[in-house]
């Protein structure tokens, strides 16, 4: 095989694999993979059986409130990430029907199974309409603390399948998960820096620019690495919660790397992979005993 043929079938495969991770980017696949994710990570440290009930809960429920966010943010994706937004024109109605089916189909599920708290399925819905429709999202932080909730509640709602919501490990990962994704939010704006001021949307890169917002997430990616060093010694919670902060160092790694010209893969994949990482993380170390 010669040295140009074998660099023309490399670059064929780095296209396949790019237009691969960006078809599960764009259609959400990715990030409802994150928020498994997070479930996985909270399971295996709070020392409880891994059940498909609640993952598929958690898969359908951002799948569908990830797809709804793409249709009220189409108008800042045509500016911001317009490839994202030819792909939700093209996809995003079939893939909305499949979204809102899974998410049906997971309340009904709980319904008929008895799964405790079957009622909070709603909160999806709610969280959606408040974010894309009732103006949260053009709140100064705010819409980064509200994902940071969103996402916190992830661990919390583990914990109540398991009848385990007030057990440390679970308050824990709860607190642990909000301030690291209201972190992960606000670096996730700086992509959407045109677009946001187009619409008037307030964020911090917009406010303070983005070498200073860098910063900011940098401090934050420290502080909360302190306070779970802090809590763990202070406390009677176990070391092996300290596996947490491989993720603060891998957010400490690509926060330099976040501006305004970076694509959809790297915000869609790098920084939306941060708890596909730290699962993975704690998986091998669980393995390993």
């Amino acid at each position: 095989m010669t040295t140009t043929h074998a660099q023309s079938r490399a670059r064929r495969w780095r296209s396949s694999l790019e237009a691969f991770c960006r078809v599960l980017v764009h259609s959400n696949l990715f990030i409802s993979l994150a928020t498994m994710s997070v479930v996985v990570t909270t399971v295996v440290l709070a020392d409880l059986p891994l059940e498909p009930i609640p993952l598929f809960i958690v898969f359908a429920a951002t799948l569908f409130v990830y797809t709804v966010n793409r249709f009220t943010d189409l108008e800042e994706d045509e500016v911001n990430v317009p490839d994202r937004a030819a792909f939700t024109k093209r996809y995003g109605r079939l893939l909305l029907g499949i979204g809102v089916c899974c998410y049906l189909g997971t309340i009904g599920v709980a319904v008929v199974l008895g799964v405790p708290g079957a009622i909070y399925l709603l909160l999806p819905l709610v969280a959606a309409v408040l974010y894309s429709i009732g103006g949260i999202k053009r709140l100064l932080l705010v819409k980064n603390l509200f994902v940071g909730v969103a996402w916190g509640l992830l661990p919390l709602g583990a914990g109540y399948y398991y009848d385990s919501l007030w057990t440390p490990e679970i308050l824990f990962l709860a607190g642990y998960i909000t301030a690291m994704i209201t972190i992960a939010a606000v670096v996730f704006d700086i992509k959407d820096i045109e677009g946001d001021r187009a619409e008037g949307i307030a964020t911090v890169p917009n406010t303070v620019g983005v070498p200073r917002t860098r910063r900011l997430a940098q401090a934050g990616t420290l502080v909360v690495a302190a306070a779970v060093i802090a809590v763990v010694a202070l406390t009677t919670l176990s070391s092996a919660l300290l596996v947490v902060l491989a993720m603060n160092v891998y957010v400490a790694c690509y926060i330099p790397f976040a501006t305004a010209e970076r694509g959809p893969l790297f915000y869609g994949f790098v920084i939306d992979g941060e708890h596909v990482f730290l699962a993975a993380v704690v998986i091998v170390f669980e393995l390993l005993g």
